[in-house]
């Protein structure tokens, strides 16, 4: 399924008419059709949007996987929620940190830790 026909779906399993899912998103019913018809495909803020509103993972929307919710195992996520972005160092030290298959350099995970440290600041 693409993108279009995954809304498309979500919206009839919702019982929703394209009027309402797109009022509900605060868009036009056109732009809605767009969407679901795979003529323009939704930006990074739509898809966000469009997964809150069908508590689904944007992964789902856009067909990376079949599963609707990704959800981490209980000891993954005390793990994840127990991690701390303070030291570069130590985060090297105890993780193979890649990206694109090439490990992150100490000066690539500090840009890391600062990048997510500004983002949380405005959230």
């Amino acid at each position: 399924m693409n993108i279009g026909s995954r809304i498309a779906y979500l919206r009839d399993q919702s019982g929703w008419t394209q009027e309402e899912l797109s009022s509900s998103l605060g868009i036009t019913r056109a732009a809605l059709s767009h969407y679901e018809k795979n003529r323009r495909e939704p930006d990074t803020e739509m898809l966000t949007k469009l997964a809150d509103l069908f508590q689904v993972s944007i992964d789902y929307l856009v067909g990376r996987t079949h599963q609707p919710q990704m959800t981490l195992d209980t000891e993954v996520r005390q793990f994840t929620d127990q991690l701390e972005l303070s030291d570069a160092d130590q985060l090297l030290e105890s993780f193979a940190l890649t990206i694109d298959g090439r490990r992150l350099s100490k000066e690539e995970a500090k840009r890391f830790i600062a990048f997510i440290r500004a983002e949380r600041s405005l959230g």
